[in-house]
């Protein structure tokens, strides 16, 4: 007599086999080589990439406005001429 793990093991295996050799399976790559295709087209980053320059930009804008800070000092310093 099969014990239960050896009868879900069984059905296990035949579904598994089952789908391997379904057009369902050619469906699936079919459907994914599309997407691929797809998305090779767009003009798409890698999360990574996007982290990458998420990081940049705020950097650079506490630069940008660390230099803006300086500016206005200097400006302030600056002797106020009289225009004509």
């Amino acid at each position: 007599m099969k014990q239960p793990n050896d009868v879900f093991n069984d059905f296990q295996a035949r579904v598994s086999d089952l789908f391997k050799n379904s057009p369902a399976k050619d469906v699936e790559r079919n459907v994914r080589a599309m997407l691929s295709q797809g998305f090779s087209k767009l003009d798409l980053v890698t999360r990574e990439e996007f982290d990458t320059q998420t990081q940049v930009l705020v950097r650079t804008r506490a630069r940008l406005e660390e230099l803006e800070r300086r500016v206005a000092e200097l400006e302030q310093k600056l002797p106020v001429s009289q225009s004509s």
